[in-house]
């Protein structure tokens, strides 16, 4: 009986591990596969990243450029606030902006979004009687295809619609964002005081 009893426990411990080697002969076909198919997305995923940080990486601007564009756009500010001002110093301000261009000046809730209305209001403000203005640039931050500007600006100007001589030096800050063109998409306009 002892012998019966060993034959039979032997043969359920065979047949118990056949069925485990079966399985894990299962198993170890679907982890390769599971590790194929997985190597595979990885290897596609990390050619996509490269792909995409390459052309983003060609698309963004250099510190310098985006420090020579502000001081551009300073500079195109700057001369329209002139006693001499030109219609072509309004021309110049506008023609670094994109097409599809938005201003905005967050203390006075004010946005414009139109290259036409920004020069009609310009032609109308060169009504004001300019003594002098002035335009430092303080301090500037540089994000992709972004720049942040700190500036203090002094002027002495009558403006048309008012009876007196206004003097002021104010510090402000603004963000200018460069679309793919290297022109201005977005302004961000915030007073100091």
């Amino acid at each position: 009986m002892n012998s019966e009893l060993f034959i039979n426990t032997l043969y359920i411990q065979l047949r118990r591990n056949s069925y485990i080697l079966r399985l894990n002969n299962l198993l170890s076909k679907r982890s390769q596969k599971i590790k194929e198919v997985t190597l595979k997305n990885l290897l596609l995923i990390t050619v996509l990243a490269c792909i995409s940080t390459f052309s983003i990486a060609g698309d963004k601007l250099s510190a310098a450029q985006l420090k020579q564009k502000a001081e551009a756009f300073l500079n195109a500010k700057n001369a329209r606030q002139q006693p001499d001002t030109t219609v072509d110093d309004i021309n110049n301000y506008i023609s670094l902006l994109a097409d599809k261009f938005i201003d905005e000046h967050i203390k006075y809730n004010v946005t414009i979004t139109s290259k036409d209305e920004l020069r009609k209001s310009m032609i109308a403000k060169m009504k004001d009687k300019v003594s002098f203005s002035e335009i430092n640039i303080d301090q500037l931050m540089y994000g992709i295809d972004v720049v942040f500007v700190k500036y203090t600006e002094h002027a002495k100007v009558k403006p048309a619609h008012l009876d007196k001589v206004i003097e002021y030096t104010v510090t402000n800050i603004l963000s200018l964002e460069f679309d793919e063109d290297g022109l201005i998409k977005h302004i961000r306009r915030h007073h100091g005081f």
